[in-house]
């Protein structure tokens, strides 16, 4: 354990955290865009400098460890004048579309602007417009809005191990792009996953899901907790829903067993949940295959037919003849119990069982 004062506030702590972690864990405020408590802390965006007793320059707060002794201030009115023009900086970068914006009200880069005051960049700095890759069925990329803070890489080399993305570029070029021998290449060239937690981690509007664009602000979601049917992992999520619907879905970010993270089925694949050709009651084929139809039929007379079927198929080629797909729509207790009754009421080890619709 080490002691040291934190803006006059004397605090003790486990050797190895740092500035910031040992800051909010005693309810001091240090603005950050770059940092994510998932990730490893590099201090690319500079906001959270502070003043270290000391020390011949500021440092920053996210990847310094605290040591015996350190004097800290986190708020000077050199330190605040620092963080105001890096975001000045980054909205001099930054197209002026927050009221389109997919990411308003869960902007970190707004809620800084907001609490320093900026209301736009002045810097005479400007970026080539760069144009919205929306080439997959998945994410939009609009790295005209990317602040470089490295989140989405860190989320690909450390995460999900792809290493698809990396920055790019320099100066008020640099941006975050697929690479592949060097070269800039689309998601699917780079060899994307598309699990999406680089769109989970990006604190702007640079990295969107293509579901939901358009289909609401943040305001307007009911977030609800779910889990996910995939796999039998059972991955926490957050449903965002509006008027009923699903519109999105994002890691719930404090669970025991993803830890925020998704794959692509949990985070992109609930279109089946509101498709129109999806079946919500028992069909019965009446007639034969080419010229028959299906009926609808209350649960009772489907499963009274099914069980006369699977006795009569028995009955006539014996256990091997049936066969049994579980799915991971169902809880890990009902595939349980549809293995038990093949098993041990119809005689049969044919089951089968794949994460996939």
């Amino acid at each position: 354990m080490v002691n040291l004062t934190i803006d006059g506030q004397r605090v003790t702590a486990p050797e190895g955290m740092t500035i910031l972690e040992v800051a909010r864990e005693n309810g001091i405020h240090i603005p950050t865009l770059c940092h994510h408590p998932k990730l490893r802390p590099l201090g690319y965006c500079r906001l959270c400098l502070v003043d270290i007793e000391g020390a011949a320059k500021p440092m920053t707060a996210c990847n310094t460890p605290v040591a015996e002794g350190m004097v800290i201030r986190t708020s000077t009115p050199a330190i605040e004048e620092m963080r105001k023009g890096i975001i000045e900086m980054l909205l001099s970068l930054h197209p002026e579309d927050c009221l389109t914006c997919e990411k308003a009200g869960n902007c970190q880069l707004q809620n800084c602007a907001y609490t320093y005051g900026v209301k736009h960049g002045e810097l005479p700095v400007k970026r080539e417009e760069l144009p919205v890759l929306k080439e997959n069925p998945f994410i939009v990329r609009d790295y005209n809005k990317c602040i470089v803070c490295g989140r989405c890489v860190r989320a690909c080399q450390e995460v999900q191990v792809q290493r698809v993305v990396d920055l790019v570029g320099k100066g008020s070029a640099a941006r975050v792009g697929a690479t592949k021998a060097g070269a800039e290449v689309s998601l699917e060239e780079g060899g994307c996953v598309f699990c999406g937690n680089c769109v989970q981690v990006c604190p702007v509007g640079a990295l969107t899901e293509k579901a939901g664009l358009g289909q609401g602000r943040e305001w307007e979601f009911k977030k609800v907790r779910s889990i996910c049917s995939y796999c039998g992992v059972g991955c926490n999520l957050t449903l965002y829903v509006k008027d009923g619907k699903v519109v999105k879905v994002r890691g719930y970010e404090n669970p025991e067993v993803n830890n925020g993270w998704l794959c692509v089925k949990g985070r992109f694949g609930f279109d089946y949940i509101h498709n129109p050709d999806r079946i919500t009651r028992p069909l019965i084929r009446e007639g034969d295959r080419e010229k028959g139809y299906f009926r609808e039929a209350s649960w009772e007379e489907a499963l009274a037919l099914v069980s006369q079927k699977l006795t009569q198929i028995k009955g006539s080629y014996g256990s091997e003849a049936l066969g049994f797909l579980c799915s991971a729509k169902c809880t890990n207790e009902e595939n349980y119990l549809l293995q038990k009754l093949a098993r041990g009421v119809l005689g049969t080890n044919n089951v089968d069982h794949c994460a996939r619709l």
